[in-house]
């Protein structure tokens, strides 16, 4: 028997922190350092196409010194810490250094910048154009960029095109399981729970004791009415971490809908006694508030 309770259970998906793999905290410019001797080499391959695609001149223009890698490495390194400390005087900076052929390094750290500024919309757009304009570059490390772009449109509040910028990083990585799973957290906050279980399906393939995967297709199976499948995987995940908050709130939520008010009563009474203030203690407490 089913309580009914669907709109007063906590929210349907639970968003995971976006500090995740790359680096980006909610709100600040974090690490996002990318490979630089790779990100210069494409950025010079890229001027040489544009120099080789402009008309010949009468004289030929005069060739700057090149530079050393050690002084770009510490150029980045400069902008990128100021990037994530001062955000502003990273944007300026990046801006300065772009002028002087930074390149792609340069655009990177701009990009960072924005995102310390909470400017996200604009950095994920400049991250995909970094990306798309990468061709030179390792695919690896363009999957890289198109996933930082993904943080950027989380960090937006715009899930379906971060679905479209992981999915962007999947077709040069497509069987990259961090990269499934975050599309799969696009789609669940788009409200495509069909389509972030389908790539949670293929993340649990390659890895059945992925817990943080378990729960997410509990959830996406819970919004899409499948209670049995939803309960099979939060049981799973809490025997791989007893302990997960997440796994916990979800399986009161799941609980609650089958109509076991007890168990669910329970399981929110743990979240908000092993998290307090967290925002899943937060859900829990309102569920418990309005009584399951």
């Amino acid at each position: 028997m089913r309580c009914g309770c669907r709109k007063r259970a906590a929210p349907i998906w639970q968003a995971r922190a976006v500090a995740s793999r790359s680096g980006v905290g909610r709100g600040h410019a974090a690490a996002l350092a990318l490979a630089l001797p790779v990100l210069l080499q494409a950025s010079a391959v890229a001027a040489e196409d544009r120099d080789s695609a402009a008309p010949l001149l009468s004289a030929p223009p005069a060739t700057a010194p090149p530079r050393s890698a050690e002084a770009d490495a510490a150029a980045y390194e400069r902008c990128m810490t100021l990037a994530r400390e001062k955000p502003e005087a990273g944007r300026k900076q990046a801006q300065e250094w772009d002028g002087q052929g930074g390149g792609h390094p340069a655009e990177h750290c701009f990009a960072v910048a924005l995102i310390g500024l909470r400017q996200y919309k604009e950095a994920a757009g400049r991250l995909e154009s970094l990306g798309q304009s990468m061709v030179r570059a390792p695919e690896s490390l363009r999957a890289e960029v198109f996933d930082q772009a993904w943080q950027a449109w989380m960090l937006a509040g715009d899930p379906a095109r971060a679905y479209e910028a992981a999915g962007l990083a999947l077709r040069l990585r497509p069987h990259d399981t961090d990269l499934l799973l975050d599309r799969a957290e696009a789609a669940g906050a788009a409200g495509w729970y069909d389509k972030a279980a389908a790539d949670l399906d293929r993340v649990l393939e390659a890895d059945p004791s992925r817990a943080e995967a378990l729960i997410y297709r509990a959830a996406a199976n819970r919004a899409l009415d499948r209670l049995d499948p939803a309960l099979d995987d939060i049981t799973e995940a809490l025997k791989l971490a007893p302990d997960s908050v997440p796994a916990l709130l979800e399986r009161g939520n799941i609980r609650a809908l089958r109509g076991d008010a007890e168990g669910a009563r329970l399981d929110w009474e743990r979240v908000t006694a092993a998290s307090p203030g967290s925002p899943e203690a937060v859900a829990a407490k309102k569920n418990l508030e309005r009584g399951g």
